[in-house]
């Protein structure tokens, strides 16, 4: 039997399970990932992060889409580790360090009548070079042909691969049959996020996402600061923006003394239960 909080960030809900030593087998954690993020099935949501502890920071935590794969960093997850860790009285810090694939992230928590309401997460540096995004080109602004329409992509990495394209009428636009073809392109080894973009004016974005591993998602927080990002190289925005995604709306700041990202969120528990699962 398996205790569980069932937590969302603007919409992006995880299954969370604090598990002490997160050096499990990436194995059996895919198979529980696939199981638990069923809706019909299991409990529903878009993957699965474990957290524990850790030797370089503060906690560790893994996060597993819901076919299984295991990702380098979640956005909108890590506030709501943040949010895990102090509510349940694991730290009574409000500056955290989270210990990811990605790297090591500090977060701040906005705390209100003892629980975090929301979050700012240090996001790092945006990974702009070819080889370490990874894009397979020699230029990171690529033009990729889906099917019966080519798209230009701005590809950056905030500790795990994104593709940003900007599209016309992005409310109907058909991003089940284009974030699937973008996202196993030949241009990507590790497969990416593909963000589908509308630039509202300087200091607002609207966003769709399709999440490798996960289909399209209400809201993708690494994802929303890599469109920040592309968007500001490209100049079609400020260095400080709004990303509005269908989950609610982000606020993505791209400190450029520091060259660091810095993203402002809430994070809410939703439930809390107990799962029987049987990997037979």
């Amino acid at each position: 039997m398996i205790k569980f909080t069932k937590m969302q960030g603007l919409g992006n809900d995880y299954v969370y399970v604090y598990c002490g030593d997160c050096n499990v087998s990436t194995s059996s954690m895919s198979s529980l990932a696939r199981f638990v993020s069923d809706r019909h099935f299991g409990v529903g949501g878009d993957g699965l992060i474990l957290i524990g502890e850790s030797d370089v920071a503060d906690f560790k935590m893994r996060i597993f889409n819901s076919d299984g794969s295991e990702a380098e960093m979640c956005g909108n997850g890590i506030r709501c580790v943040g949010k895990f860790v102090y509510d349940k009285g694991l730290t009574d810090k409000r500056e955290i360090s989270v210990e990811t694939l990605a790297g090591i992230k500090k977060i701040w928590l906005n705390v209100e009548d003892k629980e975090v309401k929301s979050v700012i997460v240090d996001m790092g540096e945006p990974v702009l070079e070819c080889a370490k995004i990874p894009v397979n080109s020699e230029d990171r602004v690529i033009d990729i042909k889906a099917d019966d329409r080519e798209f230009c992509v701005s590809c950056v990495s905030m500790g795990n691969p994104h593709g940003v394209t900007v599209v016309e009428d992005l409310e109907n636009f058909n991003i089940e049959k284009y974030g699937p073809i973008l996202e196993c392109d030949k241009h990507f080894p590790n497969r990416a996020n593909i963000e589908f973009v509308s630039i509202l004016d300087r200091k607002n974005i609207k966003m769709r996402v399709w999440e490798r591993g996960s289909s399209e998602t209400l809201a993708c927080g690494t994802g929303a600061c890599a469109t920040m990002v592309a968007c500001n190289l490209n100049g079609f925005v400020e260095n400080k923006v709004n990303v509005h995604l269908l989950g609610g709306t982000l606020e993505i700041e791209w400190n450029k003394e520091n060259n660091h990202v810095y993203m402002t969120g809430p994070a809410k528990t939703v439930f809390e239960g107990e799962l029987y699962y049987d990997n037979n």
